[in-house]
């Protein structure tokens, strides 16, 4: 079964936080992170750059007193704004508090996650552990791939399933009190890595014949000739995807090269989560364009040659055609993919 959205543990920097009336997505590996008020209807979209500094944390979470904590290794940073990395302090992490899988704040506690064993620990404050109790994770809250918090709730994404991307809020880990479920919208979907998977089905790459040349006399032939051919982005499908996001003017993407950077990262991703594995670093990730390319061979009697283009897509779109062209003089498509593994 496909898995769809990657889990916190497999991609470094991506998690979820809240603070006060907004849920943040964090991704590292595009920059930037996005902002909703309601991630079932999809409200209020707003993408911002993340500051460098406040980049490829270890966990993000969010507390009531508005500020940002980030934890990498054995300390955290609390910052007021992601994106500036305004009133950045470092404090370290009490060891009593490291190694969590998962980190939230809620009802003005910070709460950490041990997925393996099966608890959590909650505390005042990570620096001291103060006023700390260790319980046991409700088996109905074990299989969370990410967990956040908002002053009264908590809240963790469930595992894809024939419902779709869904996610519980809730108000006792212990007890399991799970009072709802929501589906995620597919505005959100997009942002999420293995998101689009889910909204546009998962990624193939093709060789396409972009033609076929006979010689069909009794000598050879020489032949030259311009062949047209397709390379580029095919951003305006692909726009889609951010058009119901608002880009903060701050921000430093614009929304068709953010597209363009989440299908290339879910390119990279394993077929488990609906990626193909590849890197497409080197192809040209402009607006998809018509290019002319002169050719000239010599033919052989009665020899065909077929040239073929590779193409990547998602679902039954084709997103991104790559630049080399293949000559052969068999009928069945190349084996060899032309792209080299994406680095995991």
């Amino acid at each position: 079964m496909m898995k769809g959205i990657i889990p916190k543990n497999k991609t470094k920097g991506t998690d979820f936080c809240g603070v006060k009336d907004y849920y943040f997505i964090i991704r590292s590996d595009l920059g930037c992170y996005m902002q909703s008020s309601n991630f079932n209807k999809g409200l209020d979209i707003t993408i911002f750059s993340l500051h460098p500094a406040c980049q490829n944390g270890d966990h993000y979470l969010g507390h009531e007193d508005g500020y940002f904590y980030i934890i990498k290794g054995s300390s955290y940073r609390r910052v007021i704004d992601l994106s500036t990395d305004s009133g950045a302090v470092v404090y370290s992490l009490h060891p009593n508090c490291q190694g969590g899988d998962h980190y939230l704040s809620a009802f003005g506690n910070f709460y950490i996650i041990f997925q393996g064993k099966g608890t959590y620990r909650r505390t005042t404050n990570m620096n001291h552990d103060s006023d700390a109790v260790e319980y046991d994770l409700h088996p109905n809250c074990r299989d969370g791939l990410y967990y956040w918090g908002l002053p009264d709730h908590y809240y963790f994404l469930k595992p894809v399933s024939e419902w779709g991307v869904e996610y519980y809020k809730g108000t006792n880990f212990n007890k399991d009190k799970c009072v709802d479920v929501y589906s995620i919208h597919p505005d959100v979907i997009n942002f999420l890595p293995g998101g689009l998977s889910v909204t546009k089905g998962p990624a193939f790459g093709i060789w396409e014949n972009i033609k076929t040349i006979t010689n069909d006399s009794n000598t050879p032939v020489k032949w030259q000739k311009r062949i047209n051919k397709k390379v580029g982005y095919n951003k305006e499908k692909m726009s889609q995807i951010t058009h119901n996001w608002k880009i903060a003017t701050s921000a430093s993407i614009e929304s068709g090269a953010l597209s363009g950077l989440i299908a290339k990262c879910q390119f990279s991703f394993s077929a488990e989560y609906g990626g193909s594995h590849v890197s497409t670093e080197n192809e040209s990730w402009n607006e998809a364009t018509e290019v002319d390319e002169q050719l000239s061979f010599e033919l052989k009697p009665n020899e065909s040659l077929y040239l073929w283009q590779y193409k990547l897509g998602l679902g039954q779109e084709p997103v991104l055609f790559c630049r080399d062209l293949m000559i052969d003089d068999e009928p069945n498509p190349p084996a060899k993919i032309p792209l080299p593994p994406a680095q995991t």
